[in-house]
């Protein structure tokens, strides 16, 4: 593919505060096709994301870039019925200890088959990820799609994790390019739409957001993805999960319907926290220099070692923020998905995981 394609669509976007031009969906897909194909001169293609960011990126830009995402992508429809996708922020968590890499077990054992993704590190956080803790506590994180796609068709599993390197590869070749450009693109609010395998008749959407601005813009490229629902949560740092604290904010569509938003509260399931999340464990800290001002000093293994004994021991029916995060997060997402009350949704959710199958689940996982 021509470079001038990209070089015609900096010229458009990169013409500073007053001058900048939005570009069609069409152009904005040929020129992240030119990106993910390596036909780009790299400053060129760094140049592009940031003026894009600057510019902030129109509906029309942001569809346009993840149809390029999704065609350059393996995505397949696993025999499971229907499945809920937990999109996860890539660059993963420092300010709290995430959970979400348990929920998918959680999931499965409530009788919804569950696929997360992600990859092991990128900027501009470079924090705690799903693939670090899954990694840590012993789960198989290097499947392809189609063994992915066994295990959470597999009635004894019921979820998977496949990384971003295994199903759109040439998206994972960018990650030395975005570390060297420092802030977040267009790339980091896109990725985790790709949806690389799909239920055999609906698949579900579950994905956080901090800004206000974000529900609709996620809502309607779950739609442009091909999310049957979405379930977007004002979640912890941008995560899947709320505040125990106080009520949580929650849109979603189902079944292509139109975005509503509704609000839940952890009391309405009887949790009583009087912290926001699962607290950070005691880390220690490293002594190299830091890559950047956002990233941490953080000692992310040791961080991933901690993270994945607090969630074991949540699976094992630990009370605690912990456990409450999984019960109040699940419980969340299937009321939705299977559309039942938020207290008979809990009750499948505690049941899951106080009758010790969410844990035999979770570990089933070792066995791929």
């Amino acid at each position: 593919m021509s470079e001038n394609i990209l070089r015609g669509a900096i010229q458009k976007v990169a013409t500073g505060p007053e001058f900048s031009k939005n570009i069609s969906e069409d152009d904005s897909y040929h020129s992240m096709l030119n990106i993910l194909d390596k036909d780009a001169d790299s400053v060129q293609a760094a140049i592009y994301l940031i003026a894009l960011r600057m510019k902030r990126e129109t509906m029309e830009e942001n569809i346009g870039s993840l149809k390029a995402l999704i065609d350059k992508s393996n995505i397949i429809t696993s025999s499971a019925e229907e499945i809920i996708d937990i999109a996860e922020p890539y660059n993963g968590f420092l300010r709290n200890t995430p959970m979400s890499a348990f929920l998918p077990a959680v999931f499965a054992a409530s009788g919804l088959p569950c696929i997360t993704h992600g990859v092991e590190n990128v900027g501009p956080k470079f924090g705690l990820t799903i693939k670090r803790i899954l990694k840590t506590s012993g789960v198989n994180v290097e499947q392809d799609v189609y063994q992915a796609a066994e295990s959470i068709s597999n009635n004894e599993i019921g979820w998977a994790y496949v990384d971003q390197e295994k199903f759109c590869e040439p998206l994972y070749k960018l990650i030395d390019l975005r570390t060297r450009m420092v802030k977040r693109t267009i790339l980091t609010t896109i990725e985790v739409l790709i949806g690389p395998i799909r239920g055999k008749n609906k698949t579900h959407l579950m994905t956080g957001y901090v800004h206000a601005a974000y529900p609709p813009v996620y809502s309607d490229l779950a739609k442009v993805s091909g999310f049957d629902s979405a379930i977007l949560v004002k979640g912890v740092e941008g995560g899947v999960s709320p505040s125990l604290r106080g009520d949580g904010k929650v849109f979603y569509y189902v079944d292509n319907s139109e975005m509503q938003d509704i609000k839940f509260n952890a009391k309405e399931i009887s949790i009583i926290q009087n912290m926001r999340a699962v607290p950070l464990p005691e880390l220690e800290k490293v002594e190299e220099i830091k890559l950047d001002e956002i990233s941490s000093d953080i000692n992310v293994v040791d961080f991933s070692e901690k993270a994945a004994d607090i969630g074991i021991k949540a699976l094992n029916g630990e009370d605690g923020p912990a456990k409450d995060t999984l019960i109040y997060t699940g419980s969340i997402a299937l009321s939705i998905v299977k559309q039942i009350s938020f207290t008979d949704a809990a009750e499948q959710v505690k049941k899951a995981i106080n009758s010790g199958k969410a844990k035999e689940f979770f570990y089933n996982a070792f066995k791929k």
